[in-house]
């Protein structure tokens, strides 16, 4: 399958979830950038509230595309030990990368935020969004985070992965949600047809629309079809 954009995707996701439609006890998390307009159509489309977990992977330096590892917040990090000893990583790159990105976090925490306060986590069920994995670091570290949180259930759910790292991280989280895990995996780019970069501004956005009005979904069915999980979408306008 390939995906027009984030937001066909966040569709098609949602009607997997359709089983966690208007559930009193979940809250959706998506990861900036590139999963809040993902999360949003799943937490539109089951009438759910949306906030976002701050993720940072750590870039080798000089080839910051890949990653020795990543952070999230409660001051998680998940070091990949393969990457840094191929690297010749040092402890202290690992220190200055972690230092600089942590700040970066923060700052996106309070811009994205805008001094609005986090939903509360625990005792509640998380689906934690992203718009695809690769290796599946930055998505481990998010995990963690949450379990520090204490949350009832953690359901991972993403429109594209490798099978293999969804097998890894499957033994994390309490269910997981992947609509196409193909092989041979290069990108998650490769399976959207608009994989252009969200911005700050699209990202407050979409957390302003999901904070301000709420949800709309499209009806209390306990076993929607898809038709009407969808029609929330056409809601929004």
């Amino acid at each position: 399958m390939t995906f027009e954009n984030r937001a066909e995707a966040g569709r098609e996701l949602a009607w997997s979830l359709r089983k966690y439609l208007h559930r009193q006890d979940v809250i959706v998390l998506g990861a900036p950038r590139g999963g809040v307009p993902v999360a949003f159509e799943v937490a539109l489309a089951l009438g759910l509230p949306l906030d976002i977990l701050v993720l940072r992977k750590l870039g080798v330096p000089g080839h910051e595309e890949l990653a020795f590892g990543a952070i999230a917040g409660n001051d998680v990090r998940v070091l990949d030990p393969d990457i840094i000893e191929a690297a010749a990583l040092t402890d202290l790159d690992i220190e200055r990368v972690t230092a600089a990105e942590r700040r970066e976090l923060d700052r996106r925490e309070r811009l994205y935020r805008s001094g609005k306060p986090a939903l509360r986590v625990q005792g509640q069920t998380v689906i934690l969004i992203d718009d695809g994995m690769a290796t599946g670091s930055i998505i481990r570290a998010a995990v963690r985070a949450l379990r520090r949180m204490k949350p009832a259930a953690i359901v991972l759910a993403v429109p594209v992965a490798p099978r293999s790292t969804c097998d890894s991280l499957r033994r994390e989280v309490d269910d997981l949600i992947c609509l196409e895990m193909p092989e041979p995996f290069y990108g998650v780019g490769q399976f959207y047809v608009d994989f252009s970069q969200v911005s700050d501004r699209e990202v407050i956005e979409l957390l302003d629309l999901a904070w301000n009005r709420g949800s709309q979904p499209a009806r209390s069915d306990a076993n929607p079809s898809r038709e009407q999980v969808h029609e929330a979408h056409r809601h929004r306008n």
